[in-house]
């Protein structure tokens, strides 16, 4: 047995079988806290990962003194216990991705790329946590995993005959869904326990727990990932999930205190008052415009008002737009909830989703005045732009795109299962927030279609901040997250 990959791996590679374990193999960590706390704080609350994260030192006892498998029956029992199955696949689909794809073992995943045959993954891990990434993002044939105990709908915390997926068990599993036939080709297993399944496969190696590997590069992802959801930004390891705890009730009272300091200054104070709460912002404008302040933009004859154009990437958006430019400046959604309304400084207009309303709707906006709009209708976290909707195009022949970036170290200020009425709140909880804004050369789309205009602007933006564009819509991201239109999702 090879603790590496040796020169015989390299005949027929495609026609290859492989059987590869997740934790300490395929990932680069054991650590299996941070995914149960992932699944409490999500689908369960803030409570229930607060009793996960107290248990740690429990479970690293029971690691010690007992078996590390009593430490993982405690982590499924706190953290899934009395949650509908539903939520807990949501979770896993919508927000563990991530996660585990940053966690990827670049040299042992590139071996497992390779192979072409029948891909096995063995984990002592709920199959309800892991099985919707190794599916959709990995292409793995069978998940060996634990079953969970379900009675009408929920978790019991529960695990199911014949228990945590390890030892001879896995190598019953996987003989029982290969076959015995014949044997697997490659097999690959981490060197911190005995691998009886490795005994299933003609080559096998160990992977050293010294071994220095690197995660797999962003580009080099099975998938890309453009959507995920969740509010941690950062891996949530028990220091660090500590850390945000103390941090919390700090920053629910600097949040108010930045709301605040935005309804009561004037636009010509709000960059002062933004920087001496911490958050930055940052802008650029052409180099034809003048440096001691924002570009001024001669609209059509007809029109007294400029419409800026930006990328979507949280609600203050156009709040920021308006700070910039140290001026009100309006601002149209496709969706917003009462509490955002009530909070906003800069006027707000909600659009009907019906193209011919919506147009009439903003064309006397923009006679009154300066409008935002942000055409993809929804936020897109990662680096990459959904399709314009081409509704701005419609109602004025000059255009001004915004590069917009937004950057928080603890939370993300936008969501798709949670309390969306508190993403600006939770955006502005990050200790130090950030805003970079390029204002781009206005647009004239007098000789050109709608469509033309609206894929245009799309890619000025995107090479603006290095965003790729896509034809995703606010549709597609809801349908791959939570399972329906979003249509009546107020984000």
């Amino acid at each position: 047995m090879s603790s590496h990959f040796g020169p015989a791996f390299h005949v027929e590679k495609e026609k290859h079988s492989i059987a590869i374990e997740l934790e300490g193999a395929l990932l680069l960590s054991r650590n299996f806290f941070p995914y149960f706390l992932l699944i409490a704080l999500e689908a369960g609350g803030p409570l229930r990962a607060l009793l996960l994260l107290l248990s740690y030192p429990l479970s690293l006892l029971f690691k010690l003194i007992l078996d590390e498998n009593v430490a993982l029956h405690m982590m499924i029992f706190i953290s899934t216990a009395g949650l509908m199955v539903s939520d807990v696949k949501a979770v896993a689909k919508a927000t563990l991705p991530r996660f585990f794809l940053q966690e990827l073992r670049r040299s042992t995943y590139e071996v497992f790329a390779k192979c072409g045959g029948k891909k096995y993954v063995v984990t002592c891990l709920p199959r309800v946590m892991v099985e919707p990434i190794l599916r959709e993002y990995l292409d793995v044939d069978h998940v060996i995993s634990t079953e969970l105990r379900v009675f009408g709908g929920r978790c019991l915390g529960l695990v199911a005959p014949p228990g945590i997926m390890a030892g001879s068990r896995r190598f019953t599993a996987l003989m029982e869904a290969h076959g015995t036939d014949r044997m697997i080709d490659f097999g690959i297993g981490a060197a911190f326990t005995a691998q009886p399944f490795l005994s299933l496969c003609l080559e096998q190696h160990l992977i050293p727990p010294e071994e220095n590997s690197s995660p797999l590069p962003r580009n080099n992802y099975p998938k890309p990932l453009i959507f995920h959801d969740g509010r941690l930004v950062a891996r949530p390891g028990p220091s660090d999930f500590a850390i945000i705890l103390l941090w919390f009730p700090l920053g629910v009272l600097l949040a108010i205190f930045r709301i605040l300091v935005g309804l009561i200054l004037p636009s010509n104070l709000g960059l002062f008052g933004a920087a001496a709460t911490g958050f930055r912002i940052r802008a650029q404008f052409p180099t034809a415009c003048h440096i001691s302040g924002p570009p001024q933009v001669t609209a059509a004859p007809e029109k007294s008002g400029t419409l800026y154009v930006c990328n979507h990437q949280t609600l203050l958006d156009p709040v920021i737009i308006s700070t910039v430019l140290q001026r009100k400046i309006s601002a149209v959604t496709y969706s917003l909830s009462r509490f955002s309304e009530l909070v906003s400084p800069i006027p707000t207009v909600r659009l009907t989703r019906d193209r011919c309303k919506d147009g009439a709707m903003m064309r006397p906006l923009l006679d009154q005045g300066d409008l935002v709009v942000c055409p993809e209708g929804t936020t897109c976290r990662e680096p990459y732009l959904l399709r314009f909707s081409p509704l701005f195009a419609e109602i004025t022949d000059v255009v001004e795109p915004v590069a917009v970036r937004a950057y928080g170290t603890m939370f993300y200020g936008s969501t798709v299962r949670g309390h969306k009425w508190l993403d600006s709140f939770f955006f502005l909880m990050n200790p130090s927030p950030a805003y970079q804004l390029d204002f781009l050369e206005p647009v004239f789309g007098c000789q050109k279609s709608k469509y033309d205009v609206a894929n245009h602007i799309q890619r000025l933006i995107g090479e603006a901040i290095g965003f790729k564009c896509t034809n995703f819509t606010r549709k597609d991201k809801y349908r791959m997250l939570a399972g329906h239109d979003g249509v009546d999702t107020r984000s």
